[in-house]
């Protein structure tokens, strides 16, 4: 059964009962939106605490369920692939961009709104006048996990561009790396449009900007801090699954060729011979492509290497 790693699943759990205990407070009056939401740093209610704190809360079940997907679905490898310290400062990090960037959308789209009233208005004044609205601009609060999960999408693309997913509507794959940029075409044309629909597009091109610029620094300086082996773990898991598997089928095969473990009988020493001489070949195949990962990452595997590795995992 597949195994749900540390992080991804702790992840999980915490925004579930974040969404339980918005909707049991809410009947009792509270709104933990309010209290835990990002808000406009110029509003009354705004703290820098919200900046961690608004990952965790949902506005409804659908969007809950599609950030948690997500986080599911990408979040699990990515992990697997890093190492759960590597991907908790990565998911929060972005989540925090996503904010930032957020903040910054708001603070030009009140500056247009005022400056349409007021004609050249400076800044010393805008802020005097966003301390007069403090109360009314609470109205902007900003709450999800999306900016921190389109991240990590994002960072599944760039570790594995060309791996083909299955993307509802559409009868046929799609690989990793168009599918993120789609993605990032979607996000970046509803940000510049006047819709009002509601949704912080503006965070979700903050957190994936953030997440870009975190993967090419670490992609220009591998030893950057982080434990690397923690991101190989995945890799050498699968290697001594494999080793286990073989060593298991190779048992297997012999006691059905000899059940009483004798090989008297003519030929059967040569097959046995031929059998392990094939099984150090292919183990070494195996690991020239782990060395290969280890040291130029998955995506530098060719096509037949990688359906190889594939196949040594199902074996």
């Amino acid at each position: 059964m597949f195994r749900i790693p540390t992080i991804t699943k702790n992840l999980l759990i915490i925004n579930g009962i974040a969404f339980l205990a918005t909707l049991v407070l809410q009947m009792r009056g509270i709104d933990l939106a309010d209290i835990g939401g990002l808000h406009f740093f110029m509003a009354d209610n705004f703290h820098l605490y919200q900046f961690i704190s608004y990952l965790f809360l949902h506005a409804n079940f659908m969007h809950i369920l599609s950030n948690m997907f997500g986080l599911w679905m990408f979040g699990c490898v990515i992990e697997n692939v890093w190492g759960p310290k590597k991907f908790l400062f990565y998911y929060i990090t972005c989540g925090i961009g996503a904010g930032l960037l957020q903040e910054i959308a708001q603070f030009g789209q009140f500056y247009y709104t005022i400056a349409e009233q007021a004609p050249g208005i400076g800044f010393g004044e805008l802020i005097t006048v966003g301390h007069q609205l403090s109360h009314q601009l609470n109205a902007w609060t900003t709450i999800g996990a999306s900016g921190a999960v389109y991240a990590v999408i994002l960072a599944f693309g760039m570790t594995f561009p060309n791996e083909r997913l299955f993307i509802i509507p559409f009868p046929f794959p799609i690989k990793a790396k168009w599918f993120v940029l789609g993605y990032v075409a979607i996000e970046f044309f509803s940000a510049l449009g006047t819709s009002g629909d509601g949704v912080a597009h503006t965070a979700h091109l903050g957190g994936m900007l953030f997440g870009f610029l975190m993967i090419h620094y670490w992609n220009k300086h591998p030893n950057s801090g982080f434990d690397r082996s923690r991101g190989q773990q995945f890799f050498e898991n699968l290697k001594r699954s494999f080793d286990q598997r073989q060593h298991n089928n190779s048992s297997q095969s012999s006691q059905r060729r000899n059940p009483n473990m004798h090989v008297e009988q003519g030929g059967s020493k040569e097959a046995d011979m031929e059998y392990n001489a094939r099984k150090r070949a292919n183990q070494a195949e195996i690991d020239a492509i782990l060395d290969k990962i280890r040291k130029s990452g998955y995506d530098s595997l060719t096509k037949e290497e990688k359906q190889k590795l594939f196949e040594a995992s199902k074996q």
